[in-house]
């Protein structure tokens, strides 16, 4: 759902962008103050997690694929403000070093992706469990975060699309919801695999050893899974290409990774794994950085 360069223009984009700083300043400024702060390894290794799901795509209808989201995931292991912080960070890192959403856009995919799809995993989390919710109920809890996740976050593409003059809203939005319903499933899905597998490491080891899972998780899907990811056009791409809106121009940065490539590499699957891995590898590195300056508070 990266919004690329182009697709919209005019006031939005700095409006969006105002809109994402002064949310995520908010979020850093409650991290910050928090009292629970996740060691900085699991903070970052749930980062890298969240951007090797993002690079398998799964096809979900002839010529049309999808991917995970993952703010649902990142607010159940890392908390709300920092399960936001995590997703910020995969959307800044996809655009500056994988050409994967565009700058001019950056403000709108941080609203849409890191903000405004984690606030039903940060409504599940803060108001509806209690503390006596077994293991089961938490799971499916955040299975319907995760489904609704993607739909917030369509709906929202959708209006920056029309107030952008791109095209009406009553002309993108039926198919969009449409095709991010079925995407929406997948969420889920592994959204119930990813929290039956990785919760009982958070709630059982609290040396903070939760790390390891989710950073050798990260390593085997760039290294092992994303060479066979769906190669179709992902759901806002199919929708855009399908309504004529789909526009394409040479990029305001050259990424050193366009595309999840290595440009030396000439396999295409080696060159997908090998960048792959090198983005998770960064986004781990990055994401311990910024979780030691927050553990210091």
């Amino acid at each position: 759902m990266h919004i690329p360069d182009m697709m919209i223009q005019g006031a939005v984009c700095p409006v969006t962008a105002g809109f994402a700083a002064i949310g995520l300043a908010g979020t850093a400024y409650a991290a910050w103050k928090s009292q629970t702060k996740p060691a900085a390894a699991s903070f970052a290794a749930v980062s890298a997690l969240i951007f090797a799901g993002q690079m398998l795509n799964f096809p979900i209808q002839p010529g049309t694929s999808g991917h995970i989201l993952g703010a649902t995931l990142a607010v159940a292991l890392l908390g709300s403000g920092f399960g936001i912080l995590a997703m910020a960070l995969v959307v800044t890192a996809q655009c500056f070093v994988f050409g994967d959403g565009g700058i001019s856009v950056l403000g709108a995919n941080l609203l849409n992706m890191a903000l405004i799809a984690a606030l039903p995993a940060v409504a599940v989390r803060e108001l509806i469990l209690k503390p006596d919710f077994s293991a089961a109920r938490r799971t499916v809890a955040y299975c319907l975060a995760a489904w609704i996740s993607i739909i917030a976050a369509a709906f929202a593409c959708s209006v920056e699309m029309a107030a952008a003059g791109a095209v009406p809203l009553q002309k993108i939005l039926p198919p969009m919801l449409s095709v991010h319903a079925w995407i929406g499933l997948g969420e889920a899905a592994v959204t119930f695999a990813a929290c039956a597998l990785l919760m009982p490491h958070i709630v059982s080891v609290p040396n903070r050893r939760m790390w390891l899972a989710p950073l050798a998780a990260a390593v085997v899907m760039t290294l092992l899974l994303s060479p066979f990811a769906s190669g179709s056009p992902d759901g806002l791409n199919w929708v855009a290409e399908s309504l004529g809106i789909l526009k394409t121009s040479a990029p305001l940065f050259v990424s050193p990774f366009a595309d999840y490539t290595v440009p030396v590499v000439t396999s295409e699957a080696v060159s997908t794994a090998l960048a792959g891995f090198i983005g998770a590898v960064m986004v781990f590195a990055a994401g311990c950085g910024v979780g030691k300056i927050w553990s210091k508070a």
